[in-house]
């Protein structure tokens, strides 16, 4: 029987489990799609049983499938949603809901920290998306449930504890936190106890490719599966499409953009670089990456559509941005409408067009949305240049990467080849290296990834349409100084109507 191994992605919109061969081949997929709740403004939830069941239903659905029928699963792996907070009590059930990286109710609590700790905390800059910054307001505002707190999890860990029954929190995943020191890998229990994060509820941490267990039992036999399936710790999802992607060694750089967007380049040192840049433990041993982020850079996209292009698909939209010239006939658009991590670190600057006329067409407002997301990105991979970053490769993965017209506007933005990958499958694909590495497939995850990742085409800048790229983009700079002000009293004035009307 052909040999294989499962790699399942807790992603914010779905969950996908791949079935993968010893050459690196998916022989089957399936997907679950996830509910997210919006239970106030800037809140963003999700029920963590959820994510259980539908990784089940993705485990369940292939294992029906007649090709499974002739393979032995081997081993499974996990990469998920960072930042995410699951707080589970003394018999390992979820008290709440999780809250999730996108959530950004706690700009209180950064404030706090700020105040204590100084703009960066073990690396990183103290943003509303981290895992702190949450278990300090779920403390302040739901001491209830802080009371019945066992442990923290994070998404792909909590899964992980459900399948298996071993609970415990992977490094990759915990570096997400500011609570995990860069430089020893290990908890900093002092950082927790300065805002009254007992140690006591902080799990034990694993590396990626370390061995936690098998799939219990009864849920191995209710799924359809064999009961002797290695399962291996995994990673967050950026480090598992960088591993998914070949990025593994220093310089090596990606692109990703789904509903948020990422410029990630590997380190070899723990260095921590400032702008709101993040610094993070890569699911390779001795290996860290950096990485600038763009809150809404696939959302934009998607809220185009739903906005001004419902009858269109994703591919409709591309092809409709074609139609538009380089600039989008003078319209920027900048993509903040969930704030902004990288450069500004602001949870509440808000999206704006800048040079609407009646002139412009839905071909041109499509353009320059694209663009809008492109030069978001293109402020991390300046910055780091600047740093010394040698970033002349990138490889592109996500929604970004299935459009050649998007692949070749990214080259000319970035100044650097854009390299597309032959078979995409992003996180999962990381996650399958580090379960195929786990039964020793391979000697390590680098030489599995050189199996199992490789290319399709290459597009190089045009240095021509980076000089006129350039001129907008210098202007794009501008945009949030002068429209940050304006967006507050906006804000003010609609939290006092709120307030009103509330009382």
């Amino acid at each position: 029987m052909e040999k294989v191994v499962l790699g399942v992605d807790i992603g914010t919109s779905a969950v996908k489990t791949i079935v993968v061969n010893q050459q690196g081949q998916v022989l089957a997929s399936a997907n679950k799609p996830i509910t997210t709740l919006h239970p106030q403004a800037g809140f963003s939830e999700q029920h963590p049983d959820e994510w259980v069941q539908a990784t089940k239903d993705t485990l369940q659905t292939i294992s029906e499938m007649e090709s499974m029928r002739v393979v032995q699963v081997e081993g499974m792996s996990f990469s998920g949603q960072m930042h995410g907070l699951v707080l589970v009590d003394q018999y390992g059930e979820a008290i709440r809901p999780a809250i999730l990286w996108n959530d950004t109710r706690t700009t209180e609590q950064c404030e706090i920290i700020k105040k204590r700790l100084g703009q960066y905390v073990l690396g990183n800059p103290v943003l509303e998306g981290f895992t702190l910054t949450k278990m300090m307001w779920v403390k302040q505002y739901e001491p209830s449930n802080w009371e019945r707190t066992y442990k923290f999890l994070l998404p792909k860990d909590y899964v992980r504890f459900k399948l298996t029954g071993v609970l415990s929190m992977e490094v990759s995943d915990a570096s997400s936190t500011l609570l995990l020191d860069p430089k020893t890998q290990q908890w900093s229990y002092d950082t927790g106890a300065l805002f009254g994060i007992d140690a006591q509820i902080f799990p034990d941490l694993t590396s990626a490719e370390s061995y936690v267990g098998n799939v219990k039992p009864d849920v191995a036999k209710s799924l359809g599966l064999n009961t002797n399936i290695q399962v291996f710790a995994g990673g967050g999802d950026n480090a598992c499409a960088a591993l998914g992607s070949g990025v593994v060694k220093p310089h090596d750089t990606l692109c990703s953009i789904g509903t948020s967007g990422v410029i990630l380049t590997c380190e070899a040192n723990a260095a921590s670089y400032g702008q709101n840049m993040h610094l993070f433990q890569h699911a390779l041993p001795h290996v860290s990456y950096i990485m600038g982020v763009t809150l809404a850079a696939g959302d934009s996209l998607a809220w185009f559509q739903k906005t001004l292009a419902p009858e269109l698909s994703f591919d409709d939209i591309l092809l409709l941005a074609q139609q538009s010239s380089i600039g989008a006939n003078g319209l920027l658009f900048t993509p903040y409408l969930s704030g902004e991590r990288t450069p500004h670190g602001d949870a509440y600057i808000r999206g704006s067009w800048i040079g609407l006329s009646s002139l412009h067409t839905r071909s041109d407002m499509a353009r320059a949305v694209i663009e809008g997301i492109s030069y978001s990105l293109y402020e991390s991979i300046l910055y780091l240049r600047e740093n010394g970053k040698s970033l002349t490769h990138i490889t592109a993965t996500g929604g970004g990467a299935k459009s050649d017209f998007w692949l070749q506007l990214q080259a000319d933005i970035f100044n650097a080849s854009m390299r597309k990958l032959s078979h995409e499958e992003g996180p999962s694909m990381g996650a399958a290296i580090i379960a195929a590495t786990g039964v020793n497939w391979f000697d390590s995850m680098e030489a599995c990834s050189r199996v199992f990742v490789t290319y399709d085409k290459e597009f190089h800048p045009d240095s021509v349409n980076h000089q006129q790229y350039k001129r907008y983009f210098d202007i794009y700079r501008q945009v949030y100084t002068q429209s940050q002000p304006l967006t507050e009293q906006l804000l003010m004035i609609s939290e006092a109507r709120d307030n009103e009307i509330t009382h």
